[in-house]
């Protein structure tokens, strides 16, 4: 099942400093190897709801154990410190719904869970 980092990132002063661009110029070569598929990077986001000062972050992988195997990486590791030393991020891992969802579904399981008490 398809899995999603996002990342909620803000860059103090608005400009990546060296730390940002040296990340920046080598993370890309670290998702690689993992099925990272990057969508979406420091995209301005149009609020149109609550707040979200910054901009966004995504990255597709092809599963849960490759993007958290990314992330454990020792090539990671190596340059991850540059990024959290100079930006300001929340970063989560989700998974993709998956094939035949639909919402109308999901409530109508959350009804039967709740008429069977569990």
């Amino acid at each position: 099942m398809t899995t999603y980092l996002i990342n909620h990132l803000r860059i103090p002063g608005g400009v990546p400093n060296e730390k940002g661009l040296a990340y920046l110029e080598q993370v890309q070569a670290t998702t690689e190897p993992y099925g990272g598929r990057w969508l979406v990077l420091d995209a301005e986001v149009h609020v149109v709801e609550g707040a979200w000062p910054g901009s966004a972050v995504l990255i597709e992988f092809p599963d849960m154990a490759k993007a958290k195997a990314w992330y454990n990486s020792a090539e990671y590791k190596q340059i991850r410190n540059l990024r959290t030393d100079s930006t300001i991020n929340d970063l989560i891992l989700v998974d993709a719904v998956g094939p035949g969802f639909t919402v109308a579904g999901y409530a109508q399981q959350i009804r039967a869970a709740a008429q069977t008490g569990g």
